[in-house]
Protein backbone atom coordinates (compact mmCIF):
# COMPACT_ATOMS: atom_id res chain seq x y z
CA UNK A 1 0.00 0.00 0.00
CA UNK A 2 2.74 2.23 0.40
CA UNK A 3 4.72 1.49 -2.85
CA UNK A 4 4.90 4.82 -4.73
CA UNK A 5 3.41 5.41 -8.08
CA UNK A 6 4.07 8.40 -10.25
CA UNK A 7 4.44 10.50 -7.16
CA UNK A 8 1.70 8.74 -4.82
CA UNK A 9 1.45 5.57 -3.13
CA UNK A 10 -1.26 3.01 -3.82
CA UNK A 11 -3.18 3.83 -0.65
CA UNK A 12 -3.95 7.28 -1.83
CA UNK A 13 -4.74 6.42 -5.29
CA UNK A 14 -7.69 3.81 -3.65
CA UNK A 15 -8.58 6.48 -1.16
CA UNK A 16 -9.66 8.65 -3.73
CA UNK A 17 -11.13 6.19 -6.57
CA UNK A 18 -12.93 5.26 -3.63
CA UNK A 19 -14.11 8.03 -2.34
CA UNK A 20 -15.36 9.27 -5.82
CA UNK A 21 -16.90 6.03 -6.95
CA UNK A 22 -18.75 6.42 -3.10
CA UNK A 23 -20.43 10.05 -3.98
CA UNK A 24 -21.15 8.65 -7.39
CA UNK A 25 -23.24 5.61 -6.74
CA UNK A 26 -24.72 7.47 -3.47
CA UNK A 27 -24.96 11.20 -5.18
CA UNK A 28 -29.05 10.34 -5.55
CA UNK A 29 -29.67 9.74 -2.22
CA UNK A 30 -27.62 11.57 -0.51
CA UNK A 31 -29.26 14.55 -2.62
CA UNK A 32 -32.62 13.42 -1.92
CA UNK A 33 -32.06 12.88 1.35
CA UNK A 34 -30.63 16.84 1.48
CA UNK A 35 -33.67 17.81 0.05
CA UNK A 36 -36.31 16.29 1.90
CA UNK A 37 -34.43 17.42 4.93
CA UNK A 38 -34.57 21.10 3.88
CA UNK A 39 -38.12 20.69 2.91
CA UNK A 40 -39.31 19.52 6.10
CA UNK A 41 -37.56 22.68 7.89
CA UNK A 42 -39.60 24.61 5.80
CA UNK A 43 -42.74 22.45 6.14
CA UNK A 44 -44.80 25.20 7.75
CA UNK A 45 -44.86 27.56 4.94
CA UNK A 46 -44.70 25.19 2.30
CA UNK A 47 -47.29 23.24 3.24
CA UNK A 48 -49.27 23.61 -0.38
CA UNK A 49 -46.01 22.36 -2.55
CA UNK A 50 -45.56 18.95 -3.61
CA UNK A 51 -42.52 17.48 -2.06
CA UNK A 52 -41.51 15.34 -5.06
CA UNK A 53 -41.99 17.86 -7.33
CA UNK A 54 -38.98 19.93 -5.02
CA UNK A 55 -37.03 16.73 -4.72
CA UNK A 56 -37.08 16.29 -8.62
CA UNK A 57 -35.92 20.12 -9.09
CA UNK A 58 -33.37 19.93 -7.03
CA UNK A 59 -31.56 16.41 -7.19
CA UNK A 60 -30.03 16.16 -10.20
CA UNK A 61 -28.03 19.57 -10.02
CA UNK A 62 -27.28 19.12 -6.52
CA UNK A 63 -25.87 15.67 -7.45
CA UNK A 64 -23.71 17.16 -9.96
CA UNK A 65 -22.70 19.80 -7.63
CA UNK A 66 -21.85 17.23 -5.06
CA UNK A 67 -19.94 15.02 -7.19
CA UNK A 68 -17.76 17.69 -9.15
CA UNK A 69 -16.81 19.23 -5.78
CA UNK A 70 -15.57 16.25 -4.16
CA UNK A 71 -13.45 14.94 -7.24
CA UNK A 72 -11.64 18.29 -7.57
CA UNK A 73 -11.32 18.07 -3.40
CA UNK A 74 -9.86 14.12 -3.79
CA UNK A 75 -7.45 15.01 -6.79
CA UNK A 76 -6.23 17.88 -5.30
CA UNK A 77 -5.02 16.06 -2.56
CA UNK A 78 -2.68 13.79 -5.00
CA UNK A 79 0.64 14.48 -6.21
CA UNK A 80 0.44 15.31 -9.77
CA UNK A 81 2.36 13.02 -11.98
CA UNK A 82 5.56 14.15 -13.72
CA UNK A 83 4.47 12.05 -17.12
CA UNK A 84 1.37 14.22 -17.25
CA UNK A 85 3.18 17.19 -16.52
CA UNK A 86 3.75 19.17 -19.91
CA UNK A 87 1.72 21.85 -22.05
CA UNK A 88 -1.19 22.73 -24.30
CA UNK A 89 -0.88 25.93 -26.18
CA UNK A 90 1.69 27.31 -23.50
CA UNK A 91 -0.62 26.33 -20.66
CA UNK A 92 -0.10 23.43 -17.90
CA UNK A 93 -2.35 20.16 -18.17
CA UNK A 94 -2.45 20.54 -14.19
CA UNK A 95 -3.83 23.80 -14.79
CA UNK A 96 -6.11 23.33 -18.01
CA UNK A 97 -7.86 20.28 -16.21
CA UNK A 98 -8.20 22.89 -12.96
CA UNK A 99 -10.03 25.55 -14.96
CA UNK A 100 -12.30 22.86 -16.67
CA UNK A 101 -13.32 21.18 -13.45
CA UNK A 102 -14.02 24.57 -11.72
CA UNK A 103 -15.50 25.84 -14.86
CA UNK A 104 -18.07 22.79 -14.48
CA UNK A 105 -18.18 23.29 -10.66
CA UNK A 106 -19.48 27.07 -10.98
CA UNK A 107 -21.97 25.53 -14.14
CA UNK A 108 -23.17 23.03 -11.88
CA UNK A 109 -23.88 25.55 -8.95
CA UNK A 110 -25.77 28.12 -11.23
CA UNK A 111 -28.01 25.38 -12.64
CA UNK A 112 -28.76 25.01 -8.87
CA UNK A 113 -29.43 28.45 -7.92
CA UNK A 114 -32.06 28.24 -11.65
CA UNK A 115 -33.62 25.21 -10.10
CA UNK A 116 -34.43 26.97 -6.79
CA UNK A 117 -35.50 30.14 -8.54
CA UNK A 118 -37.95 27.78 -10.22
CA UNK A 119 -39.59 26.35 -7.29
CA UNK A 120 -39.52 29.87 -5.54
CA UNK A 121 -41.35 30.86 -8.45
CA UNK A 122 -43.72 28.09 -8.08
CA UNK A 123 -44.53 28.69 -4.68
CA UNK A 124 -45.44 32.01 -5.45
CA UNK A 125 -47.58 30.72 -8.29
CA UNK A 126 -49.53 28.49 -6.10
CA UNK A 127 -50.19 31.47 -3.42
CA UNK A 128 -51.08 33.72 -6.57
CA UNK A 129 -53.64 31.41 -7.39
CA UNK A 130 -55.29 31.96 -4.15
CA UNK A 131 -55.81 35.30 -5.57
CA UNK A 132 -58.27 36.80 -7.37
CA UNK A 133 -55.70 38.62 -9.75
CA UNK A 134 -54.48 37.15 -12.42
CA UNK A 135 -51.77 40.13 -13.03
CA UNK A 136 -49.87 38.02 -9.99
CA UNK A 137 -48.94 34.85 -12.09
CA UNK A 138 -48.24 36.84 -15.01
CA UNK A 139 -45.72 39.55 -12.87
CA UNK A 140 -44.17 36.26 -11.11
CA UNK A 141 -43.28 35.23 -14.26
CA UNK A 142 -41.83 38.35 -15.47
CA UNK A 143 -39.40 38.09 -12.60
CA UNK A 144 -38.36 34.58 -12.91
CA UNK A 145 -37.26 34.63 -16.19
CA UNK A 146 -35.34 38.16 -15.61
CA UNK A 147 -33.81 37.05 -12.56
CA UNK A 148 -32.76 34.08 -14.35
CA UNK A 149 -31.35 35.71 -17.30
CA UNK A 150 -29.16 37.79 -14.21
CA UNK A 151 -28.29 34.82 -12.73
CA UNK A 152 -27.04 33.19 -15.88
CA UNK A 153 -24.52 36.09 -16.58
CA UNK A 154 -23.14 36.41 -13.02
CA UNK A 155 -22.42 32.62 -13.74
CA UNK A 156 -20.81 33.21 -17.06
CA UNK A 157 -18.45 35.99 -15.17
CA UNK A 158 -17.92 34.16 -11.97
CA UNK A 159 -17.00 30.90 -14.65
CA UNK A 160 -14.42 33.12 -16.74
CA UNK A 161 -12.98 34.73 -13.13
CA UNK A 162 -12.55 31.77 -11.13
CA UNK A 163 -11.77 29.20 -14.03
CA UNK A 164 -9.85 31.07 -16.57
CA UNK A 165 -8.40 34.05 -14.36
CA UNK A 166 -9.62 36.08 -16.71
CA UNK A 167 -10.18 39.56 -15.36
CA UNK A 168 -13.43 40.74 -15.18
CA UNK A 169 -13.36 44.29 -14.47
CA UNK A 170 -11.50 45.01 -17.69
CA UNK A 171 -14.06 42.97 -19.40
CA UNK A 172 -17.34 45.18 -17.66
CA UNK A 173 -15.48 48.11 -18.62
CA UNK A 174 -15.25 46.65 -21.97
CA UNK A 175 -18.73 45.43 -22.59
CA UNK A 176 -19.79 49.12 -20.95
CA UNK A 177 -18.28 50.25 -24.56
CA UNK A 178 -19.56 47.84 -26.17
CA UNK A 179 -22.88 47.73 -24.46
CA UNK A 180 -23.28 51.51 -25.76
CA UNK A 181 -23.34 50.71 -29.64
CA UNK A 182 -25.23 47.18 -28.76
CA UNK A 183 -28.40 49.68 -26.64
CA UNK A 184 -28.02 52.05 -30.10
CA UNK A 185 -28.59 48.87 -32.08
CA UNK A 186 -31.10 47.39 -29.97
CA UNK A 187 -32.95 50.25 -29.22
CA UNK A 188 -36.24 49.09 -29.99
CA UNK A 189 -35.52 45.53 -27.80
CA UNK A 190 -34.62 48.01 -25.11
CA UNK A 191 -38.12 50.11 -25.58
CA UNK A 192 -39.66 47.15 -25.15
CA UNK A 193 -37.82 45.99 -22.25
CA UNK A 194 -38.54 49.15 -20.29
CA UNK A 195 -41.95 48.44 -21.98
CA UNK A 196 -42.61 45.61 -19.73
CA UNK A 197 -41.71 47.23 -16.75
CA UNK A 198 -44.25 50.31 -17.16
CA UNK A 199 -46.83 47.28 -18.39
CA UNK A 200 -46.13 45.23 -14.57
CA UNK A 201 -46.02 48.32 -12.14
CA UNK A 202 -48.60 50.20 -14.26
CA UNK A 203 -51.06 47.75 -14.91
CA UNK A 204 -53.05 49.22 -18.04
CA UNK A 205 -54.00 45.40 -18.63
CA UNK A 206 -53.44 41.89 -17.08
CA UNK A 207 -53.42 38.53 -18.21
CA UNK A 208 -56.47 37.33 -18.85
CA UNK A 209 -57.70 40.82 -20.05
CA UNK A 210 -59.74 41.57 -23.65
CA UNK A 211 -57.90 44.37 -24.84
CA UNK A 212 -57.77 46.16 -28.20
CA UNK A 213 -54.61 47.67 -29.60
CA UNK A 214 -54.17 48.97 -32.79
CA UNK A 215 -55.83 46.42 -35.52
CA UNK A 216 -55.30 43.31 -32.98
CA UNK A 217 -58.06 42.56 -30.52
CA UNK A 218 -58.42 39.58 -28.05
CA UNK A 219 -57.23 37.58 -24.87
CA UNK A 220 -53.89 38.62 -23.46
CA UNK A 221 -52.18 35.63 -22.84
CA UNK A 222 -48.86 36.08 -21.30
CA UNK A 223 -46.77 39.12 -20.77
CA UNK A 224 -42.81 38.57 -22.14
CA UNK A 225 -39.77 40.88 -21.62
CA UNK A 226 -39.89 42.14 -25.07
CA UNK A 227 -43.91 41.19 -26.23
CA UNK A 228 -47.17 40.60 -24.90
CA UNK A 229 -48.94 37.37 -26.77
CA UNK A 230 -52.50 37.91 -27.78
CA UNK A 231 -54.93 35.25 -28.43
CA UNK A 232 -57.45 37.17 -31.12
CA UNK A 233 -61.12 36.39 -31.61
CA UNK A 234 -60.11 33.90 -34.81
CA UNK A 235 -58.04 32.12 -31.74
CA UNK A 236 -54.89 32.95 -33.48
CA UNK A 237 -51.43 33.80 -31.47
CA UNK A 238 -50.45 37.25 -31.98
CA UNK A 239 -46.85 38.58 -30.60
CA UNK A 240 -47.24 42.64 -30.28
CA UNK A 241 -44.19 44.84 -28.67
CA UNK A 242 -44.38 45.87 -25.45
CA UNK A 243 -44.02 49.37 -27.02
CA UNK A 244 -46.76 49.51 -28.76
CA UNK A 245 -48.62 48.24 -26.09
CA UNK A 246 -47.54 50.88 -23.96
CA UNK A 247 -47.10 53.62 -26.73
CA UNK A 248 -50.78 53.88 -28.46
CA UNK A 249 -53.90 54.01 -26.97
CA UNK A 250 -54.98 50.80 -25.36
CA UNK A 251 -58.79 49.70 -25.17
CA UNK A 252 -59.09 47.27 -21.88
CA UNK A 253 -62.47 46.25 -22.93
CA UNK A 254 -62.64 43.54 -19.69
CA UNK A 255 -62.39 46.86 -17.74
CA UNK A 256 -65.57 48.61 -18.68
CA UNK A 257 -68.02 48.87 -16.21
CA UNK A 258 -71.45 48.31 -18.55
CA UNK A 259 -71.45 47.14 -22.65
CA UNK A 260 -73.43 49.06 -24.92
CA UNK A 261 -75.44 48.20 -27.26
CA UNK A 262 -77.25 50.58 -29.98
CA UNK A 263 -79.75 50.09 -32.71
CA UNK A 264 -80.88 53.35 -35.53
CA UNK A 265 -84.54 52.31 -37.14
CA UNK A 266 -85.00 54.11 -40.52
CA UNK A 267 -88.68 53.85 -41.17
CA UNK A 268 -90.91 54.87 -43.85
CA UNK A 269 -92.32 57.95 -44.28
CA UNK A 270 -96.24 57.18 -44.78
CA UNK A 271 -96.00 55.07 -41.14
CA UNK A 272 -98.47 56.94 -38.99
CA UNK A 273 -97.14 58.48 -35.69
CA UNK A 274 -99.41 56.18 -33.56
CA UNK A 275 -98.03 53.44 -34.72
CA UNK A 276 -94.02 54.70 -33.98
CA UNK A 277 -95.36 55.28 -30.49
CA UNK A 278 -96.74 51.72 -30.52
CA UNK A 279 -93.48 50.53 -31.55
CA UNK A 280 -91.66 52.59 -28.74
CA UNK A 281 -93.64 51.34 -26.59
CA UNK A 282 -93.02 47.82 -27.56
CA UNK A 283 -89.37 48.05 -27.39
CA UNK A 284 -89.63 49.59 -24.40
CA UNK A 285 -91.48 46.76 -22.44
CA UNK A 286 -89.43 44.06 -23.94
CA UNK A 287 -85.78 45.64 -23.24
CA UNK A 288 -87.54 46.05 -19.50
CA UNK A 289 -88.04 41.97 -19.62
CA UNK A 290 -84.38 40.98 -19.96
CA UNK A 291 -83.10 41.30 -16.77
CA UNK A 292 -79.21 41.92 -17.89
CA UNK A 293 -80.21 45.04 -19.18
CA UNK A 294 -79.55 48.13 -16.88
CA UNK A 295 -80.52 51.01 -18.29
CA UNK A 296 -82.19 51.42 -21.50
CA UNK A 297 -83.48 54.96 -24.27
CA UNK A 298 -86.35 54.12 -27.05
CA UNK A 299 -87.05 57.40 -28.30
CA UNK A 300 -88.18 59.49 -31.91
CA UNK A 301 -84.99 60.41 -32.58
CA UNK A 302 -84.90 62.21 -35.53
CA UNK A 303 -87.13 63.23 -38.80
CA UNK A 304 -85.36 63.20 -42.07
CA UNK A 305 -85.78 63.44 -45.80
CA UNK A 306 -85.78 59.84 -46.15
CA UNK A 307 -86.95 58.36 -43.15
CA UNK A 308 -88.10 58.52 -39.42
CA UNK A 309 -85.49 57.58 -37.04
CA UNK A 310 -86.28 55.58 -33.85
CA UNK A 311 -82.96 55.18 -31.70
CA UNK A 312 -82.08 52.49 -29.01
CA UNK A 313 -79.65 52.37 -26.93
CA UNK A 314 -79.60 49.69 -23.87
CA UNK A 315 -76.62 49.04 -21.62
CA UNK A 316 -75.33 45.46 -19.73
CA UNK A 317 -72.72 44.58 -17.21
CA UNK A 318 -69.70 43.32 -18.50
CA UNK A 319 -71.19 40.40 -19.59
CA UNK A 320 -69.47 36.97 -21.14
CA UNK A 321 -69.54 38.35 -24.86
CA UNK A 322 -71.35 35.20 -26.64
CA UNK A 323 -74.24 36.11 -23.72
CA UNK A 324 -74.48 39.89 -25.31
CA UNK A 325 -74.26 38.88 -28.68
CA UNK A 326 -77.61 36.16 -27.79
CA UNK A 327 -79.52 39.17 -26.02
CA UNK A 328 -78.69 41.78 -29.36
CA UNK A 329 -80.54 38.57 -31.22
CA UNK A 330 -83.25 38.98 -29.13
CA UNK A 331 -83.56 42.16 -29.52
CA UNK A 332 -83.10 41.86 -33.27
CA UNK A 333 -85.65 39.60 -33.60
CA UNK A 334 -88.33 41.16 -31.64
CA UNK A 335 -88.09 44.27 -33.22
CA UNK A 336 -88.71 42.55 -36.57
CA UNK A 337 -91.98 41.07 -35.46
CA UNK A 338 -93.22 44.02 -33.51
CA UNK A 339 -92.63 46.03 -36.97
CA UNK A 340 -94.15 43.18 -38.82
CA UNK A 341 -97.16 42.86 -36.58
CA UNK A 342 -97.84 46.60 -37.11
CA UNK A 343 -96.80 46.62 -40.82
CA UNK A 344 -93.98 49.53 -40.27
CA UNK A 345 -91.70 49.39 -43.30
CA UNK A 346 -88.45 50.37 -43.50
CA UNK A 347 -87.22 53.50 -45.81
CA UNK A 348 -86.52 53.14 -49.30
CA UNK A 349 -83.15 54.74 -48.43
CA UNK A 350 -80.67 54.02 -45.70
CA UNK A 351 -82.73 50.89 -45.25
CA UNK A 352 -80.45 48.65 -43.25
CA UNK A 353 -80.31 49.22 -39.39
CA UNK A 354 -77.63 47.88 -37.38
CA UNK A 355 -77.06 46.88 -33.77
CA UNK A 356 -73.75 48.05 -32.69
CA UNK A 357 -71.58 48.15 -29.55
Amino acid sequence: MDRMIWGNTIESYLWTVGVILFVLLLNRFISKHFARLVFKLFRNSLHIYDPKKFTALIVHPLGTFLVITVSIVAFYKLTYPPPLQFTLYKYPLQQVLLSLAIAVQILAFTWLLLRIIDFIADVLQLKANETPSPGDNQLIVFFRDFIKVVLGAIGILLMLNQAFGYNVSSLLTGLSIVGAAIALAFRESLENLIASFVIFFDKPFRAGDFVRVQQVAGVVERVGLRSTRVRTTDKSYVTVPNKQMVDTILDNVSKRSQIRGEISLNLHLQTPPAKINELIVEIKNFLSSIPEIQTQTVLFNDIKVQAYVVFVEFFTPPIPWPQFTAIKQRINFHILQTMEKLEIKIAAEGKDWAVTS
